[in-house]
């Protein structure tokens, strides 16, 4: 699908069609479990693998006679089985310690931001790489273990088995989640930071909005429907659309749909979800898998949803029982980032079209407005008594303002002229209503 970027854009966005594997791979990432039961499953397949290497290397070195070198590879291994027995009864323990700390580090992140901020801690590739490693390192310590064969001094002549690659690769398992916990601290330490935590919703949302295909407001609606197609699911949050599945049904069937609710809005069974424009008559199968609803919103094809979570921060932050304005300002500076870059973009009405050009599927999009009310309407209403975020709100509109294109001025001259008005009210003496309207990028510099 291409488009240009119309007015305020200046050149062309060419997108490439969505992945065939990108929903599950997005609904896998939100997922905790996936990655340690696969590191499980791994652990088993190469102790599989490994042990039987091992045989054959201690049955190699029986047929060539090497009794010697065979009897140097078994000391070896008993005295790695000490670490191994050590490591099989410690890691579970550690692996609860470390990770009953991480919850509390979640809880106090979410108590201080926003509870969105705990979907940062679930996909968190760091965090998932690290339990499935320290969960590996156990069990695969614990099967190596069942391939020891006799005491401390076995004979050489009669084993017929040696974990020798075995203990390896576990003492290599140990230095690598030595490692990972080191790594492990220093990232969870840095999501209780707002800075990181602020950036990192920012750097999603951006690459959310960039996979957005380019909208054509030039582009005629379809006409009245002629049918809907409702919603039998289970009520939640829709998530996100299987776009190209969409349009093959459209296609199939010669109609076009319309996504009636926006992704991110709340749909409940009995609702419609799909207008038909056609004469021909969708099947309801066609919603099967076609939709996802959750509980709650997802930024893979929902960019404004990074705005509410930086929205949500700096109310948290403006409140009585909180009353820091610096985490405002730092949201405040996220937020004009954002629009920023969506400034430019067109923000129209999506039409999906087939292989042969023609509209199927048309979705409707948070417009240049939405946006803008949505980072700014609640802010500027709990910012009128902090002179340090009205100064630092007025200088973002201020910078939107030379970005912003004829047509796109109004609800940034609109907020501006709302603030003024709501801190003149506030502020009774000259000098303060003087200061707080001062425009400055960093607050109070």
């Amino acid at each position: 699908m291409t488009g240009k970027s119309g007015p305020s854009g200046g050149g062309e966005r060419v997108h490439r069609p969505p992945r065939a594997l990108a929903s599950l791979r997005e609904r896998l990432r939100d997922t905790f479990w996936f990655a340690p039961v696969t590191g499980l499953v791994c652990a088993v397949v190469l102790w599989w693998v490994l042990s039987d290497l091992d045989t054959g290397i201690v049955t190699h070195l029986k047929e060539e006679g090497a009794y010697e070198e065979l009897g140097d590879l078994l000391a070896f291994a008993v005295d790695a089985r000490t670490i191994v027995t050590t490591v099989s009864a410690a890691m579970m323990t550690f692996i609860g310690v470390v990770f009953s700390i991480s919850l509390v580090a979640v809880q106090m992140a979410s108590g201080q931001l926003t509870p969105r901020v705990v979907r940062i801690f679930v996909r968190s590739g760091i965090s998932k790489l690290t339990l499935t490693v320290f969960l590996a390192t156990f069990a695969f310590s614990l099967l190596v273990l069942t391939s020891y064969e006799g005491g401390p001094e076995p004979d050489p002549r009669r084993v017929t088995s040696a974990p020798l690659l075995q203990s390896l690769l576990t003492l290599g398992l140990v230095g690598l989640s030595l490692l990972l916990f080191v790594a492990y601290v220093s990232s969870t330490l840095r999501l209780m930071q707002v800075g990181p935590v602020l950036d990192h919703i920012t750097r999603e949302s951006l690459r959310a909005l960039a996979r957005q295909p380019a909208g054509t407001a030039e582009e005629p609606p379809p006409g009245p429907g002629t049918a809907h197609l409702v919603h039998r699911g289970r009520a939640g949050v829709l998530r996100e659309v299987a776009v190209a599945r969409l349009v093959r049904a459209a296609r199939r069937d010669g109609v076009v749909l319309r996504l009636v609710p926006r992704i991110g809005d709340f749909v409940v069974p009995g609702t419609p979800v799909l207008a038909v424009h056609g004469e021909a008559a969708l099947s309801p199968y066609a919603l099967r898998r076609a939709v996802s609803v959750g509980v709650e919103r997802a930024l893979h094809q929902d960019p404004s949803f990074g705005l509410r979570q930086l929205s949500d921060i700096a109310l948290r932050a403006l409140s009585p029982s909180v009353h820091d304005p610096t985490t405002a300002v730092q949201c405040l500076d996220r937020i004009v980032q954002f629009l920023a870059v969506a400034v430019h973009l067109p923000l129209a009405p999506l039409h999906h079209r087939d292989r042969r050009g023609d509209v199927r599927l048309v979705q409707e999009v948070p417009g240049w407005t939405d946006l803008v009310d949505l980072a700014f309407e609640e802010i500027r209403w709990c910012a009128a008594e902090s002179p340090q975020v009205t100064r630092r709100l007025l200088a973002g509109l201020d910078d939107l303002l030379l970005l912003a294109a004829e047509e796109r001025r109004e609800p940034l001259l609109r907020h501006r002229a709302l603030l003024v008005a709501a801190v003149e009210r506030t502020v009774h003496e000259a000098a303060g209503r003087a200061f707080a309207l001062r425009p400055d990028r960093q607050g109070i510099a």
